[in-house]
């Protein structure tokens, strides 16, 4: 084991958890698991695999990730979502890593799957994140949806080997869900911050990110897995500022509302 504090947030994640947590034990002898309602038994399975199961009601994704690192035993905090896997590649190199300066930060590669084929190109295909990071220097902000990291301007980033992979969707029908869900969080983050709805964010943009994923960066090569991908990305783009516009306007959205399963992860 090493000293690094393991960090999940969950809500019914019991279809997931068990492999995220078989890989997890290889790493860290102090796994949070910061729960947030589940019905299905997801804390059950993280107690009786030696998790610290805490549950919280839920501020957002990164206020969430934040409450797990305040009970971390160790300052070096490794983020894991319940739908991600390190590989053994990823496992080896952490053993390997020193740890030693907290104004280091490390960059993970991810390996992202729609159902059971890992995606090769696309936004997709190029996906990296820091995760691992000290907790003395580093904090998620904690806006209603794509958090990030807070860190200060001397920070160095280094890249591990390995890779964490991202079970994200199963089909078309959840991803579907998945991106509206999405699109209204990010509409409710513009319209806190200001932002407006111009008519080339809604239509302009929504066609170039489909052309970005598909074309530029190559997901026709995923055949059509790439091709829903790339529809995906433009729907959620042209959906988080068209319903930005109907906030703008105080209107009602009449869009159903994603399964509660698909609120923590995408």
């Amino acid at each position: 084991m090493i000293p690094v504090s393991i960090v999940i947030i969950t809500h019914n994640e019991a279809e997931t958890i068990r492999a995220c947590l078989n890989a997890c034990k290889l790493i860290s002898d102090d796994i949070i698991m910061i729960d947030n309602g589940s019905t299905d038994g997801t804390p059950d399975i993280g107690s009786l695999s030696g998790c610290r199961v805490l549950h919280e009601s839920w501020d957002g994704y990164g206020a969430n990730k934040n409450k797990g690192i305040l009970h971390a035993k160790y300052d070096w905090v490794l983020s894991i979502d319940a739908d991600e896997i390190p590989d053994m590649d990823l496992v080896r190199s952490l053993h390997q890593t020193v740890l030693h300066d907290p104004l280091t930060v490390y960059d993970i590669r991810f390996i992202t799957y729609y159902g059971e084929k890992p995606v090769r190109f696309g936004s997709w295909g190029r996906d990296h994140h820091i995760r691992l990071f000290n907790r003395n220097m580093v904090k998620w902000d904690e806006p209603p949806v794509h958090e990030n990291l807070v860190m200060p301007p001397a920070i160095q980033v280094k890249k591990l080997k390995g890779h964490i992979r991202h079970y994200s969707i199963k089909d078309l029908d959840e991803g579907r869900a998945k991106a509206l869900h999405y699109a209204r969080l990010s509409a409710e983050k513009y319209s806190g911050e200001g932002k407006k709805a111009t008519m080339i964010k809604l239509y302009l943009a929504p066609a170039f990110h489909f052309i970005k994923n598909y074309i530029i960066y190559l997901g026709l090569l995923d055949g059509r897995r790439g091709f829903n991908i790339a529809r995906m990305v433009s729907r959620n783009t042209y959906m988080k500022y068209r319903l930005l516009r109907k906030l703008g306007n105080r209107l009602h959205t009449d869009l159903p509302v994603a399964k509660e399963s698909l609120v923590m992860e995408y």
